[in-house]
């Protein structure tokens, strides 16, 4: 009726409400749509991100630092809250590893979306001749594990190691032994933590990554168990390119997973990343035979 009337009347200001009303209910309806497919176990929950560059040297640690940034400025925009717990800057440009904690609504559940090889095609701006190069990088998605999941590790097993923060230096890189690396040696797991200035609470962070690492690894073998069972072969997520980012000679995102694409690159990299995410959790899952 409001809008039978607004129309009539040619009222402008109305009309320009009842668009900004559609608009709402439109991602109230997503977001509903979005928390029935996020029904796995830790889906609601916080989510760890781990990013590694590949083979490459400077152009693959640098695409990792800008695969970082990406993830924190999506985050901001879900007003999620981020907190860098390991870094480790490379000596040219870009990070050889960082792992970061998202916390909020889901955060888990959209993240891993994201789990697998991230490719990378530009002009170099560390060639002199100006060639285009192609750098990957890999990333991680953990689920934060709650304390009260049973998940045994035996400290006859753990091989701590503290050393002082890494960094390009200034005031607010410690000058103690304070950083925390910790190593499960029956997987050869490793954790690490240098964001507090504390050795005692970089070892608990050390310790809460470490706990989410291994329950994603013993998870992982009992799915690869199930899948033989079935007569399936298990995915290898390390080895799979979900999306690749062109910047030369032309200018295209595209999720090989989803087949959605865009060619505004500048907008994915500053964290506009909802509709790679969405297309991938709402894709039906693929038929086996």
């Amino acid at each position: 009726m409001l809008l039978g009337l607004a129309v009539d009347h040619e009222d402008v200001e109305t009309l320009q409400e009842v668009a900004d009303g559609l608009q709402a209910l439109t991602r109230q309806v997503r977001t509903l749509e979005l928390q029935t497919v996020l029904s796995g176990e830790y889906d609601k929950g916080n989510a760890i991100l781990s990013i590694n560059p590949g083979a490459g040297g400077t152009e693959s640690q640098d695409w990792a630092q800008m695969l970082l940034r990406m993830y924190l400025r999506w985050a901001e925009s879900r007003g999620f809250k981020t907190e860098i717990i390991d870094l480790l800057e490379a000596e040219e440009a870009g990070i050889k590893n960082g792992t970061v904690t998202v916390s909020g609504p889901y955060a888990y559940g959209y993240l891993r979306a994201e789990i697998g090889v991230h490719r990378l095609v530009r002009i170099s701006p560390f060639d002199a001749s100006k060639r285009r190069h192609t750098s990957f990088a890999s990333v991680f998605v953990f689920p934060e594990v709650s304390d009260d999941i049973d998940i045994k590790i035996d400290e006859k097993d753990l091989r701590i190691d503290t050393y002082r923060s890494g960094g390009h230096g200034g005031q607010h890189i410690n000058v103690t032994d304070s950083a925390v690396r910790i190593t499960h040696l029956p997987t050869g797991i490793v954790a690490s933590c240098q964001n507090e200035r504390s050795q005692h609470k970089n070892k608990a962070m050390a310790m809460k990554v470490l706990r989410a690492r291994l329950y994603d690894f013993y998870k992982r073998q009992q799915d690869e168990e199930m899948a033989k069972l079935e007569g399936e072969k298990a995915p290898i997520a390390w080895g799979s390119q979900i999306r690749s980012y062109v910047l030369a000679p032309y200018q295209l995102v595209k999720d090989h997973r989803t087949g959605e694409e865009t060619g505004n690159v500048t907008a994915v990299l500053d964290g506009d990343l909802d509709r790679f995410i969405e297309a991938y959790l709402f894709k039906p899952p693929e038929k086996t035979t």
